[in-house]
């Protein structure tokens, strides 16, 4: 499961960035997007983002061995890990 979770983390979008840059405003369909209405701003709420907090987690040491034989990056890879 543990590779799973990694390997998910690793996809790289398919979206083709440069024709997407290269749309008008015009050729963008909207018409999937309901309008924003007085009441949909009237339910709004502002929501502020919150710092990340540190955790120290104790792990043993054969999963350390292998969050760290996944490469560079492991700390965020193991940091994802629902605790």
């Amino acid at each position: 499961m543990l590779k799973l979770l990694h390997n998910a983390m690793k996809n790289t979008s398919e979206t083709n960035w440069d024709k997407l840059d290269a749309l008008s405003e015009s050729e963008i369909d909207t018409s999937d997007i309901p309008p924003l209405t007085e009441e949909f701003f009237n339910k709004s709420r502002l929501w502020k983002p919150v710092s990340p907090l540190n955790a120290f987690v104790q792990v043993d040491p054969q999963t350390l061995s292998w969050f760290q034989s996944e490469g560079d990056g492991y700390e965020n890879d193991a940091a994802a890990l629902k605790i």
